[in-house]
């Protein structure tokens, strides 16, 4: 399974109503992150779980939904989180 299967796996836990996800490692050839295996990834979700949270409240929920992936698989995640109705 790729990286990117698997980043879409855990975040199904989080019942997304959409989900964009898009890999932009080849952007970042040569960086440190790069050059360990670490992938740059771009997410936009839109979730009912967000519905109420601030940013970082949004951010930890993704985080913890990624668990170790994203000390070892992903190096940079840029993540736009949105409650439906933000959507």
């Amino acid at each position: 399974m790729s990286v990117m299967d698997t980043i879409r796996e855990r975040l199904a836990a989080l019942a997304p109503t959409s989900l964009e996800l898009i890999d932009d490692s080849h952007l970042h050839a040569g960086h440190a992150g790069a050059r360990s295996g670490g992938g740059h990834f771009r997410l936009s979700i839109v979730s009912e779980c967000f519905r109420g949270k601030n940013t970082v409240a949004r951010h930890r929920i993704v985080y913890d939904a990624l668990g170790e992936m994203m000390r070892k698989e992903i190096h940079a995640l840029a993540i736009q989180a949105r409650s439906p109705e933000e959507n």
